[in-house]
Parts: C-alpha cells; structure tokens; sequence
C-alpha cells in the first residue's frame, strides 16, 4: 500500500536514478514490488518534481480507480521525455489528461468504460502508443494514425474497437504498426505506401478485405510484414518484391489468387515465407528453390501445380507444401537439407518409389507427413531407415502405398516420437512387440492395414497414449483390459478385426478416465453388455461442464490426430477429433441380454450404435437420459415392446433407427420423431402410426409392466463399441464437420481458416 514516503519507504528507491549534479531523482522503477490498493492524491511520491520515468507495472492495482488528482500530477512532470508506463494495472479516466506525455504504455490494462475518442486529445508530441488487451469497445479516432511524431503505435486484443486507415495525406514518421484482433472495414489505403519509415507492418485478423496495394513496395524499409487472417484478394502485388530489407512476410489466410511473383532477384533478404490457406495456383517460381538464406517455407493449402524442384541451398528448416496440386517425385535434394527441422508434402500427387535412407540423414528432423499421396518403396525393408531419426515427433506416412513389414525398432527407437500414423497402406506382419517402458506415443494409428497375431501389452507401456486405433486389420484375441492403465486414453478403435470371446468384467474395473470414444464394432465379441465398464466411464458424463472445446493433436506442429468413422453406414476419415465428441459403437458383433440402464449416465454421449447384435428385452428408457445423443442405431436386434415416449425428449436427434426388431405399438410423435421416415421403423410388423401406412386401431395393447421396467444396474453385462471420432460442431449431422475428410473411395477437402499466426 503506498500511503505516503518516509525514510522507511527508501529501500525502494534501489531502482531509482538520480541526476548526475543535482542528486534529484529523475527515474523510479516500482515494478513487481507487490504492491496494492490506492494510490492517495497526496503522497508525497508526487513531491519528486524532477521525475522523468516512472514505472508502476505488474502490481496489483486491479481494484482501484486512479484518482484525478494523480493524473493531473503525472501528466504534469515536466521532463524532456517522460513516460507512463502502467501495464497489467486498472485504470479509468486517466486518458483524457495525458495531453505531456511522450509514451503511454497501457497494455491489459480494462479500459472497456473508456470512450476511445479520448485518445484525440494526447499530445502531437506522442511518440508510442501500446494499447495490448484494453478491451476498448467504440470507435478509435484515425487522427492518431497521423500524429507527426509517433513512431510505434500497437492496437490489439481490442475486439470492440472500430478503426478506420486514414486514406489520404498519411505521412509519419511510424517505425511499427501493428493491429489485430481489431475491426476495419474496407481495404488497406494505398496511401500506407507514404509511410517511408515503416519498418514493421502487423494487420492480422482485421476484417480487410480488397487487394493488398501496390504501394506497399515502395516502404524500402520494411522488415517485416504480416497481413494474415483477412480477407484479401486478388494477386500479390510483383512491386513487394522490391522490398530488399524484408526478412519475414506472412500472407496466410486470405483469399489471393494467382501465381507467386516471379523475378530472379526478390526478396534478396528473406527467411520466412508464409503463404498458406490462400488460392494461389501455377506454378511455384525458381528464386523460392535457389534462394540462398532463406530457412522457412509454407506454400500448404493452396492450389499449386508441377513439379517440386530440386533445392539449392542447405539454410532451409522448414518446408511445408502439403494440400496443394504438385506432381511428380520427392525432390533428390531433400538429404542435403542437414537442417531440416519440419517437412510436410501430404495431400498432394507424388508418387513413384523412394529411399526413406534420404530421410534418416535430416538428423534435426522432427516432423515428418508424406501422407494422402501414391508413395512407395523400394524395399520391403525401407522403414528400418526411419529408426535412426531420434528426434522425430510426428511421423505420418499414411494413405500411400507402403508395404511390408512394421520394423521391430518402430516401438522403441525414439521417447520423442509422440505421433505415429501409418494408417491406409499395406503394411501386413504382426505389429511390433517391444513398446519401450519410456514410450512418448500419444497417438498411434495403424488403421486399415493387412496387419495379424495380437494386440502386444508393450503399449501400455505408452503412459500419454490418447488415441490407440488398430481399426479394419486382422488382429485376433480377446479384449485387452490391459487398456485399463492407459490414463490418459480417449479413443480406442478396434473396428473390423478378429477379436473375440466375452469381454467380462474385470474385478474392480477402472476403464481410462477420459476414454470417450470407442469402436468395437464389426468383430466376434459375444456376450452381455458390460454394466460396470460403462458405468465407469467417466469420459462421457458432464464433459461438456466448464470444458473448453478444442482439437487433439500436436499444437506445437498444428498436427491433429484422426479417425476412421462409421456414421449411418457411410465409413469415412476425419482428420480433427474435437475433445467435447464422444460415441460408443458396438455394433456387428454379437452381443446378448439386455440394455443396460447405466447407459442413462453417460450425459454427454453424442452417438450411440447397438446394431446388429441379439440385444433382447425391450429399449431401456434410461436412454431418455441421454440429452446430448444425436444418433441411435439399436436396428437388427431382438428388441421387443413398445418405444419410449422417453426419447422424444432427445432434441438434438437426427437420427434415429429401430428397424428389424420385435417392437410393438404406437409410434411416439412430436419434436424430433416427427422428421424420422419409413426406414427407421421398418421389419417391426408390430409398430403403427406415421410414418408408417399402418395406422394403430383403438384396442392396440398397450405395454405390459416389464415393458417399462428399469434393469438391474448391477447385472453381469458386457461391452463392445464402435467410436465415432469426428471433428464434432453444433450438431453432427447437420453440423460442420471441420478439416479434412477422406472417404474410403476418395478425398474431399474442407478447410477452416484458423486465426493467428502458425
């Protein structure tokens, strides 16, 4: 609490500065010193008349108002540049009184009951402007675009703030702008190229639209250059490449067109290049391949075509050409590339046979995605060759035409390798039995492959496993509760395989916490359903309480983890698993007994499959529980009785079927069940009512006591699931599902413009 100054308050002056000649304190830094509450207009801080520089940020003053008083007083120091530095503390009504001050630094500070116009009166001398997190909502007066003197001006995180580029007579000395998160309207003035000083330029996320202007190459000092997450269009002006101080230039998430400029000489200063999410085509230009210091390159998610030449220079770190139209052969090159950290060529249409020895020899190399392309080898014995990269993160060779066997080495060779997917080739032989006690897989996918023999135990060894999919293969054996260590697993596909026997309850059953996907459909298993299993599943109740959605993956690579999924009956890829989505699919199995009321406890189920198995009994009416499901399959079963009115309080259905069973009786109508058709309903010769043409007569029987009986939560009951993991939206069937989606006969690609940088 500062109350006033006496001599036991000058320890804090250890970060004071004091004049040379006359001993007078002309500089007091109080930062992280952990102070609070007020500060009173009389303190004798005020006193220090000589002051030039103070600093008063990373306390605590969040839950005071600065009085008047003190704004009259700092805003009077009279020093040749004083500065106001107030970052991470509250402040209200300061602004209208800073008409002396040279440089305001106001970030995170809540301004969100300050009128912006405010700013208008700040001095022309005003040299830096930083208002980072503010909150402030209204519109921003553009004359402080054309203050004579300012030099670097800094608006972002200010959501509400409404902003307008001046259009004509804009010439300043500014060094740095930087705007985000921040709305205009309209495009970028070509009278940003009188801004001869500039040398940082930030428009990010800012609504524009229009072309990028030409005159943008006429700011000679410009270094660096980020105008991502807009909506720009058209081509990218050729007078940009006459910006020979430039180092980084980001143009990612837009909508340019056409081909990359090309002239021998552009750029002569380049590192970074970001093009990506944009529709840019033709093909890429020589400079980008002989450029001799440039060392990051993102050409993905556009619609570029030809060949991917051969690189000149080793300097280059990071090339990512993935989701684009190129053709052709990996370029020979890669291997000299010795510092190489990321390399990214999926979704494209290479093909042809190569070495993965030119891949062991990027000893940097940390990410690497060949997938969704017609790769292949030239020996069955090629991947050992990847063994030998022991910083390798993410590997992800699928959708290609990969054969042989999965080398032994693949489960051990690495504690870095976190993702491992080799899902949609033809890898045959045993999966590799030895997963090191330290393993650091969090994902590994091994889908749709000829692989044989068992589930090897070693991969419970793999502590931070989230995603174990072994889907469409020929594995064989029993259910492995050895899953039952995994803490840290959500999905788990054993779909289309040879598992067999009754799952059985294991004797205290703890299935994975989080576990909130799962596919075990299509197999052998037999048996009840596994009451205390499900019971357990922690993963599916509540999940969507005080829960922020996002997609799992590997946020440092922008890498997201993927699936295969059955959804009515159509099976297909989906490459973003949102960590809100859960599903259960046992079906294609042969599963007895009956619906299990603990069902009715999993709150946040989304998808439900019970299909094709010999459930008997009648639908549980716990289901009704389930308010978030938005699918049902309990079809080709031995269900008898009547359906409960319970689920037509299941809102977000949309699908629904309970086709070929022994039900009986009036079809429920209202909400949801008045969309179901025909299909739903039909091989149950006792239903009647719409949909169907076979109306119900008045002496229909209604349902007999044991119809609406609840099951005994304890009985012995067994499991077998199919997941469906899907990038999950507002609703799953008429939702967005968000990336990319492969079906089993093709590809169809979707994209979602991110905001931010990479």
């Amino acid at each position: 609490m500062l109350t006033g100054w006496a001599h036991k308050d000058w320890n804090v002056l250890r970060d004071s500065d004091c004049d040379n000649i006359t001993g007078r304190v002309i500089s007091l830094d109080l930062s992280c010193s952990l102070l609070s509450g007020t500060i009173p207009p009389n303190s004798t801080l005020f006193h220090l008349s000589h002051m030039q520089r103070l600093n008063l940020s990373f306390n605590d003053f969040k839950n005071s108002k600065i009085s008047p008083e003190f704004v009259d007083d700092i805003v009077s120091l009279q020093p040749p540049k004083p500065i106001l530095k107030l970052a991470k503390s509250t402040l209200a009504g300061i602004v209208q009184n800073l008409t002396e001050v040279r440089e305001i630094y106001l970030d995170g500070i809540d301004m969100s009951s300050v009128d912006p116009k405010s700013f208008k009166n700040v001095s022309y001398s005003l040299t830096s402007l930083t208002l980072v997190g503010c909150d402030l909502r209204g519109y921003f007066p553009d004359s402080i675009f054309n203050l004579p003197n300012i030099m670097n001006l800094y608006l972002v995180y200010n959501y509400g703030l409404i902003c307008q580029f001046p259009k004509s007579n804009w010439s300043n000395p500014l060094e740095n702008l930087l705007v985000a998160r921040t709305s205009f309207s309209g495009g970028l003035p070509e009278s940003i190229g009188n801004l001869k000083s500039l040398q940082g330029l930030g428009i990010v996320s800012c609504n524009l639209s229009r072309s990028i202007p030409r005159s943008l190459g006429n700011l000679s000092q410009l270094r660096y250059l980020f105008l991502q997450s807009n909506h720009f269009s058209g081509k990218i002006p050729s007078s940009l490449t006459n910006l020979t101080q430039l180092t980084v230039l980001y143009i990612t998430y837009n909508q340019l067109e056409g081909s990359i400029p090309d002239c021998p000489n552009a750029f002569p200063n380049l590192s970074t290049l970001y093009l990506s999410y944009n529709l840019l085509s033709g093909t890429t230009p020589s400079w980008l391949y002989n450029h001799p210091i440039l060392t990051d390159l993102d050409l993905s998610n556009n619609q570029f075509t030809g060949h991917i030449h051969e690189f000149q220079h080793s300097f280059l770190q990071y090339i990512h050409f993935g989701n684009n139209k190129f053709q052709g052969s990996i370029p020979s090159s890669i291997p000299k590339l010795v510092n190489l950290r990321s390399l990214d060529l999926s979704s494209n249409s290479l093909k042809g046979t190569i070495s993965l020895d030119m891949f062991s020899k990027l000893q940097n190399l940390s990410y690497l995605d060949l997938s969704f392309n017609s790769l292949s080898v030239s020996s069955s014995n090629e991947l050992t060759e990847i063994c030998n990269m022991k910083l390798l993160e993410i590997l992800d060779l699928s959708n290609n035409n990969f054969y042989g066997n999965i080398p032994q080495c693949m489960g051990n060779f690495s504690q870095n390798l976190s993702s491992l997917n080799l899902k949609m080739n033809k890898f045959h032989g045993i999966i590799p039995p030895a997963f090191a006690k330290r393993c650091g897989l969090k994902n590994l996918n091994l889908n749709s492959n000829h692989l044989e023999g068992s589930l090897p135990r070693s991969i419970s060894n793999c502590k931070n496993l989230e995603v174990l999919d072994v889907g469409n293969n020929k594995i064989n054996g029993t259910f492995p509760h050895w899953i039952e260590g995994l803490s840290e697993l959500q999905v788990l596909v054993l779909h289309s395989n040879k598992f067999h026997g009754s799952i059985g309850d294991s004797k205290n059953p703890q299935p994975p916490p989080k576990l909130r996907i799962i596919d075990l459909s299509s197999n052998n298993f037999v048996g009840p359903l596994p009451t205390s299993y499900i019971k357990n599943f922690q993963g599916m109740m509540n999940l969507d309480e005080g829960k922020v959605a996002r997609y799992m993956g590997e946020r440092d690579y922008s890498y997201d983890y993927s699936v295969e999924v059955v959804i009515k009956g159509l099976e297909m890829e989906l490459v973003k698993i949102l960590t809100i989505f859960t599903s259960i699919d046992l079906s294609s199995n042969s599963f007895e007994g009956e619906i299990p009321t603990t069902f009715g406890k999993l709150s946040s189920l989304r998808g439900l499959n019970l299909s094709y198995n010999n459930l008997t009994s009648h639908i549980s009416p716990s289901l009704g529980n389930l308010t978030q499901l938005e699918w049902l399959d309990i079809s080709s079963n031995k269900l008898g009785g009547q359906i409960p009115n319970e689920l037509v309080d299941l809102t977000f259905l949309s699908f629904f079927n309970v086709s070929d069973n022994q039900l009986v009786g009036p079809i429920p109508r209202d909400k949801q069940f008045n969309t179901f058709e025909n299909g739903s309903y039909e091989g149950n010769e006792g239903l009647c009512g719409l949909p169907l043409s076979r109306s119900c007569s008045s002496n229909v029987q209604r349902a007999l006591p044991w119809m609406n009986s609840h099951e005994d939560d304890d009985s012995k009951l067994e499991f077998g699931w199919k997941v469906v993991a899907i990038g999950y939206g507002f609703g799953f069937i008429f939702g967005v599902a968000v990336g990319f989606i492969a079906l089993r006969m093709g590809k169809l690609k979707w994209f979602l413009n991110l905001i931010g940088f990479r």
